[in-house]
């Protein structure tokens, strides 16, 4: 795999897989919908150019993520773009945009007292970006099709 793979986050399924047809990686990607993932997979909607996406939005710490998934039975790969939308000042100043493959922790930390009554930062929430795309990707590679990141679907 070339640094370019790497870059977009790239993965190729083992090769010992065969690849299932599209219908069973759709369909294998909607299943991922439950109230134990943080995130939901849909149908790509007119203009999204994308066969599927999962979203998430974690309002605690002022995220937003999109991940568009475009199928290419052809080549038994999926094709996606992440997107990150981020909000995280108290005065709601301009938000940051972020595209491409780039895993990402957010925390949230607050003050409290520590058992020597002294003050102390704790981590009271924790969100890896990971969490959203990893099962993605686990799903697309057993399915025996490549999970290519690129620039534009």
């Amino acid at each position: 795999m070339g640094f370019l793979s790497k870059w977009t986050g790239t993965r190729v399924p083992d090769d010992r897989v065969t690849p299932e047809p599209v219908t069973a990686v759709r369909d294998a990607l909607l299943a991922l919908n439950s109230r134990d993932m943080p995130f939901s997979v849909r149908e790509g909607q007119h203009g999204e150019k994308a066969d599927l996406v999962a979203e998430c939005h974690i309002k605690r710490v002022g995220v937003r993520l999109k991940t568009s998934m475009r199928l290419v039975p052809e080549k038994h790969e999926v094709r996606v773009i992440h997107e990150r939308w981020e909000n995280r000042s108290a005065g709601n100043a301009n938000g940051q945009y972020g595209r491409g493959h780039a895993p990402a922790t957010f925390t949230q930390k607050e003050t409290v007292t520590g058992p020597d009554g002294g003050k102390q930062r704790a981590e009271v929430f924790r969100f890896d970006t990971r969490e959203m795309t990893n099962p993605l990707e686990v799903t697309v590679l057993r399915a025996g099709w490549t999970w290519r990141g690129v620039f534009r679907l």
